[in-house]
């Protein structure tokens, strides 16, 4: 899932599950194709490329899929996500890292951070470390929970710290030196419906895990939503409300 300090809690056990279902969920599988379009959009030819808070591995093993000569890097906090990860991306290199104390500079042309920051208390020190790790010219790519009103159990299950506005993510990405190239929300079309689902869970979870466990039929439905709206995001339309932001910057 993604790096956090040692104030914040995650079960570690719950990278099992997640291995089990990332591959055949819509909600991983939309949002790596949305990221793979934005990476082949905004940072086509990259060499260099890290992920922070890879978790077991999923999207970094689909960039992998498509950039089969670039050398690839994940971190996560959670060495039970890196053994998946491992185990996912073999000619990957892992390290486990809290990204709070990261040091690197200017080591890499493209970082990704998918759903991570919004785990982390001191989530500007975070884009700090990570505008300095990139090169000059270099992309950042984020994905974040949108809405404070989309706020429930869920959230505070997934140790979420927060959920973004757009003004907010745009505001310290900036702070941190880099140069605002796109933003959009995604998960647009299925805003009704979770905001729905999120509604009945405001105070409490059941099963953690019941978003996962549904219908085929359900799951592919949903899929093909979120497929339609990856067509609209690649003809140009830019979306102003959804469950989770977009973001790239570059470093000036």
């Amino acid at each position: 899932m993604s790096d956090l300090t040692e104030g914040q809690y995650f079960s570690p056990s719950a990278f099992n599950e997640l291995a089990l279902f990332e591959s055949k969920n819509w909600w991983f599988c939309s949002r790596n194709a949305v990221i793979l379009w934005a990476i082949g959009k905004h940072c086509n030819g990259f060499h260099r490329y890290l992920e922070i808070g890879c978790g077991t591995g999923f999207v970094l093993e689909a960039v992998r899929s498509q950039y089969e000569h670039a050398e690839l890097s994940g971190s996560e906090y959670f060495e039970e996500g890196l053994f998946h990860a491992r185990q996912r991306v073999p000619s990957a290199s892992f390290r486990r890292l809290d990204a709070t104390v990261m040091e690197d500079k200017e080591c890499f042309d493209v970082i990704g951070a998918f759903d991570v920051i919004e785990h982390i208390d001191e989530d500007e020190k975070v884009l700090a470390n990570l505008a300095r790790a990139i090169v000059p010219g270099g992309a950042l790519l984020i994905t974040v929970p949108q809405h404070r009103w989309l706020w429930s159990a869920m959230d505070d299950y997934a140790c979420h710290v927060r959920r973004y506005t757009r003004d907010e993510l745009v505001l310290k990405v900036e702070r941190a030196g880099l140069k605002l190239e796109y933003v959009s929300s995604f998960v647009s079309l299925l805003l009704p419906l979770m905001w729905l689902s999120r509604t009945r869970a405001k105070k409490s979870v059941g099963d953690p895990m019941s978003e996962f466990k549904i219908p085929r039929w359900l799951n592919a439905a949903l899929e093909g939503v979120m497929n339609l709206e990856r067509l609209l995001l690649r003809i140009g339309v830019r979306f102003p409300f959804g469950g989770s932001l977009l973001l790239v910057a570059r470093k000036r």
